[in-house]
């Protein structure tokens, strides 16, 4: 009997297919990604960063994005996927600016990066609250997360319902049921991807900085939770 292919196994696959047509997929994306990194360069400037650190980098637009900008910041990802970091790599992007790495074990010291950030990588992670604990340690001024948030996703309704279970804690049991025990989707825009809230790390981070600020990236109302999909969020931790 053959092995059934793991989570990491399967959305590995599915990026080394799509590499060549990864940034083209994602050109919707750009206006809210923009956002975030134009939110990105502000915190840089605002807090004296000189280094910064981006978890699943992909092909590394965020790294080229920070370059252009300020080119005195020292400015590294991670990304494990092979065929992305070539793209990345073929694109101007140094060997030792794009590495192989793994998010819920850095290989840095703590503290550092002054900054680490992650643009869209966390609802990628099967088990994101860790992958949030090392970029806590391994910054150290500040984390961005720039993702998703599911409870503020689809029609009015959809959102009330979504919330309304989150509320009770009974939004893993209807995530269970709805992918079939699985625990994820699989698209063929954006791969294997799981449930995720950048608000379902809000406390982690609030824990562990003196300051939490929180922007949604696509329109909303005036509260981010109810109403944003996309919410960009920068802890500050001294």
């Amino acid at each position: 009997m053959s092995k059934r292919p793991s989570d990491a196994d399967i959305q590995r696959l599915y990026y080394a297919e799509t590499a060549q047509r990864y940034d083209t997929m994602h050109l919707k994306e750009e206006q809210e990604a923009h956002l975030s990194l134009c939110l990105l360069l502000a915190a840089a400037d605002f807090l004296g960063v000189r280094s910064i650190l981006d978890i699943g980098s992909g092909t590394g637009r965020a790294i080229a994005h920070v370059k252009r900008a300020r080119p005195d910041l020292l400015v590294k990802g991670i990304e494990p996927v092979q065929q992305l970091r070539a793209i990345g790599h073929a694109n101007g992007i140094g060997a030792d600016e794009l590495v192989d790495g793994d998010a819920l074990a850095l290989e840095f010291a703590d503290g550092a990066f002054d900054l680490v950030c992650e643009f869209g990588a966390l609802h990628h992670i099967k088990t994101p609250a860790r992958a949030v604990d090392e970029m806590l340690r391994v910054a150290g001024k500040a984390v961005l997360i720039a993702d998703v948030n599911n409870f503020g996703q689809g029609s009015f309704l959809s959102r009330a319902i979504k919330q309304m279970l989150d509320a009770f804690g009974l939004w893993p049991v209807a995530d269970f049921l709805k992918t079939r025990g699985r625990g994820y989707l699989l698209t063929e825009g954006d791969g294997l991807a799981y449930s995720y809230s950048v608000f379902n790390d809000y406390a982690r981070i609030r824990a562990k900085c003196r300051s939490v600020h929180v922007l949604n990236t696509v329109d909303g109302g005036v509260n981010p939770y109810r109403t944003a999909s996309h919410v960009t969020l920068l802890g500050i931790k001294k």
